[in-house]
């Protein structure tokens, strides 16, 4: 059976919380600096080229983008704004913040938060900003640790270490981490299996070869 990732597609983009769609289910949210493999990420998750748009010029994102699966209904994969480099007005950056901040502590199908991080340069202020919304509404998190192909393994492995040591830290076991890497495909089975577990994806449709 085909994984229900591969169905993933795009379903809606929203401004405001009334273009979200019903408040049912379950949903995932990503997060990650406008430079941190984001849309990549994604379409390594899904096994498809072009589900997220991937920009030469970050900060693209500009709304909330729902990704449904069907044939399951009230699941979903969620693209939150990037942020760090979006060259927008002082508003629109004010506008997402209250947004994203609303829909943490409101939205009852968000199940969880995945936070997408270059791992030459993880756990940013954002970074941080951004689990410590999940983890003050009890959302368990995941840390993914993007671009693990441009370093070696000894050093992603003592990055991935010393970046678990300070969430645990900063967060108890509330926030989980893993290396990941787009372009070699490493981590996409890991983290498949975290967002399965989240979205409660009925038997015989969890994550596996095909």
């Amino acid at each position: 059976m085909s994984l229900p990732f591969q169905r993933a597609r795009y379903l809606l983009s929203a401004h405001t919380a009334r273009q979200l769609p019903a408040d049912e289910g379950h949903e995932v949210a990503f997060a990650g600096r406008s430079n941190a493999g984001k849309s990549s990420a994604l379409n390594a998750i899904c096994q498809q080229n072009a589900l997220a748009r991937v920009s030469k010029t970050p900060g693209r994102t500009q709304q909330l983008v729902y990704f449904d699966m069907p044939p399951l209904a009230d699941t979903y994969l969620v693209d939150l704004p990037g942020y760090g480099y979006a060259k927008v007005p002082k508003e629109m950056q004010e506008h997402w913040q209250a947004f994203i901040a609303s829909y943490f502590e409101t939205r009852r199908a968000l199940s969880g938060l995945v936070v997408v991080m270059d791992i030459r340069h993880p756990l940013k202020e954002y970074d941080l900003q951004m689990l410590g919304y999940a983890v003050r509404r009890g959302l368990p998190a995941h840390a993914l640790l993007t671009k693990a192909d441009k370093l070696s393994r000894g050093a992603a492995m003592n990055t991935l270490h010393a970046v678990r040591k300070e969430l645990a830290s900063a967060f108890g076991d509330s926030v989980s981490a893993q290396v990941f890497s787009g372009e070699s495909k490493q981590g996409v089975d890991e983290v498949r299996t975290v967002l399965a577990r989240w979205l409660e994806l009925p038997a015989g449709k969890t994550p596996g070869h095909v």
